[in-house]
C-alpha cells in the first residue's frame, strides 16, 4: 500500500509534531537511561571499595604469613551467607582467602594487583552455587602487608570484593520501567496539548477559509481586516484580487455605458439627416463626418477599454528602455522645434504591471509634454512611497518648460465623463487614458507648476504593492 501525504494543513503538522515529539521523548528516554546507569554503576563502584577498605583495617596475617580475619561487625551480613551474591575474595602470593558467601559460586580468576592499584570490573561471567550462569561486578584493591614494618618481611595481597549484577539489573530494571512509563504518560499528554494548541493556532485560517466562502457566495463583498500579521499579505492580495475585478468589471460596465452614449448623437444626427430628405451631395457629406467621428469615438473607448485594467500580480518592468523608445520617436517628430528630454531614473526601479499600461501612461505623458514644451521635457522616476512587508511604490514626473496649465482648468482636463473632442481642447484625450491606468493601479495624478522647468508638471504616485 502507498503511503501518501495527509492533505489537510493541520494533520500534516500534527503528524509531523507527533514525530518530532516521539523522537525527543525517545532520545531523553535513552539519555536519562544511560545516565542513570552510568550512576549506578558507580555507585556500586564505590559500595565495593567501602567494603574493601573495611577488610583491609579488619585483616591481618600471623607471622607464618596466614591471614587472620576477625571483624567485630561485618560490613554487610551477606558475605557469611553462602551465595548470597556478594563476595569477598583475598589474593595472596600462595593462595587466596574467600569468605563464606564466597564458598560454592564458581568466580572469576583473581590476580595481583602493585600496591595502591584499583581496578573496577563490569559483567564478569560467573557461576552460582546453584550452577546458573550469571555475571557479576568487580572491584580490585592492592595492598602491601609488612611485619613490624620490616621491608624484609613484606608481601603484597589484593582485596576483590564481587557483587551479582542482578542486583543492579533489578534496579535498572525499576527505573526503565517507571520511565517509560513517565515518559509515556508525559508524551500522551503533550500529545492531546499539542493537538489543542495546532487547533487554536490554525483557529485564524478557518476563519479566513470561512469568509472566502461568504465572499463566494455573496454574502460578504471583502475579507475582512482582522487577522494576524502572518496572514495579513494573504487577505490583502484576496482583497486586492477581488477589487481588481470588480474595478475591471465596472471598468467594462462604464465604458460600454459610455460608447452607447457617445453613439447617440452621431446616430440621431444620421436619422434626422434621413427624415430631412437632403440632397446627395450633403446627405454625403453628413455621413462621412458623422462615421469618422464615431470611427473617433469607438477607437477611444476601446483604447480605454484595453487599458482599464491592470495585472495583479504582474512581473517587473524596467522603465527606461521603454521611455528612451518612446523619446526617440518623439524627438524626430517635434525635431523642427527641436524639443529635447532629460532623464532622471534612479537605478534599480521598476513598473509591475503590463507593458502596454506603461507604454501608454508614459507616450500620452510624453507626446503631451512635447506638444506643449518651448524646448526642454524632464522625465523623473524614483522609489514612492514605502510600506512594511510590501515592495514600494513609485514616483513617475513628466515637467515641461512650457507655458503651464491654469489652476483652473486643471480640474476640466483630469474630469470624468469629458467626451474626446472636448477633451483635445488644451492636452487631448490622452490625458484620460492616463487618468483611467493610475485609477485602475489605485494611484494618483496630479498636475503641478514644474518648478525646475517653468511650465506644467504631471505627477504619478502609485502606492506599494502586495
Amino acid at each position: 500500500m502507498k503511503w501518501t501525504q495527509p492533505r489537510s494543513l493541520q494533520a500534516r503538522q500534527l503528524l509531523a509534531a507527533s514525530l518530532g515529539l516521539i523522537a525527543f521523548l525517545a532520545l531523553a528516554g535513552y539519555a536519562l537511561d544511560r545516565a542513570f546507569l552510568k550512576t549506578a554503576e558507580q555507585n556500586m563502584r564505590e559500595r565495593l571499595r567501602s567494603y574493601a577498605l573495611s577488610y583491609a583495617n579488619d585483616i591481618d596475617f600471623m607471622r607464618n604469613g596466614e591471614l587472620y580475619y576477625e571483624p567485630a561487625t561485618l560490613p554487610d551480613p551477606r558475605f557469611e551467607r553462602p551465595g548470597s551474591g556478594l563476595y569477598a575474595v583475598v589474593a595472596l602470593p600462595n593462595g587466596r582467602w574467600n569468605s563464606p558467601s564466597a564458598e560454592g559460586p564458581k568466580l572469576p580468576a583473581t590476580a595481583m594487583l602493585k600496591a595502591g592499584e584499583e581496578r573496577f570490573e563490569r559483567r564478569l561471567r560467573a557461576t552460582e552455587i546453584d550452577g546458573r550462569a550469571s555475571e557479576a561486578y568487580r572491584y580490585g584493591l592492592g595492598l602491601i602487608w609488612s611485619i613490624d614494618g620490616q621491608p624484609v618481611g613484606e608481601f603484597p595481597y589484593t582485596i576483590y570484593i564481587l557483587e551479582n549484577a542482578d542486583t543492579l539489573s533489578k534496579q535498572v530494571g525499576v527505573f526503565r520501567s517507571a520511565l517509560w512509563r513517565n515518559l509515556g504518560g508525559a508524551g500522551l499528554i503533550l500529545l492531546l496539548l499539542q493537538t489543542v494548541v495546532l487547533r487554536w493556532s490554525l483557529l485564524p485560517l478557518r476563519r479566513v477559509i470561512d469568509e472566502l466562502k461568504r465572499v463566494q457566495r455573496g454574502r460578504a463583498q471583502r475579507m475582512s481586516e482582522r487577522h494576524p500579521r502572518e496572514l495579513e499579505p494573504l487577505t490583502d492580495s484576496i482583497n486586492a484580487f477581488i477589487e481588481s475585478e470588480r474595478a475591471n468589471l465596472e471598468q467594462q460596465r462604464n465604458t460600454l455605458a459610455d460608447l452607447a452614449h457617445s453613439l447617440k448623437t452621431p446616430l440621431a444626427v444620421l436619422r434626422s439627416r434621413l427624415d430631412a430628405n437632403a440632397g446627395d451631395d450633403e446627405l454625403r457629406a453628413d455621413v462621412a463626418s458623422q462615421t469618422q467621428r464615431m470611427n473617433e469615438l469607438v477607437s477611444y473607448q476601446l483604447a480605454r477599454a484595453a487599458s482599464g485594467g491592470h495585472t495583479l500580480f504582474a512581473a517587473p518592468i524596467a522603465i527606461e528602455p521603454i521611455a528612451e523608445q518612446i523619446v526617440r520617436g518623439l524627438e524626430k517628430v517635434y525635431a523642427s522645434r527641436g524639443v529635447l528630454c532629460e532623464f532622471e531614473v534612479a537605478e534599480g526601479v521598476q513598473f509591475h504591471g503590463t507593458p502596454g499600461d506603461l507604454q501608454e501612461l508614459l507616450g500620452n505623458l510624453l507626446e503631451n509634454a512635447f506638444k506643449w514644451a518651448s524646448s526642454r521635457v524632464l522625465l523623473t522616476v524614483a522609489v514612492g512611497e514605502a510600506a512594511p512587508n510590501r515592495r514600494p511604490g513609485l514616483l513617475m514626473a513628466i515637467d515641461d518648460d512650457g507655458a503651464g496649465i491654469p489652476a483652473d482648468k486643471v480640474a476640466l482636463i483630469l474630469q470624468r465623463g469629458v467626451r474626446g473632442d472636448e477633451r483635445v481642447h488644451g492636452h487631448g484625450i490622452g490625458l484620460a487614458i492616463v487618468q483611467d491606468i493610475v485609477r485602475a493601479y489605485r494611484g494618483t495624478l496630479e498636475v503641478l507648476q514644474s518648478e525646475e522647468l517653468g511650465g506644467a508638471r504631471f505627477e504619478v504616485r502609485l502606492p506599494p504593492g502586495l
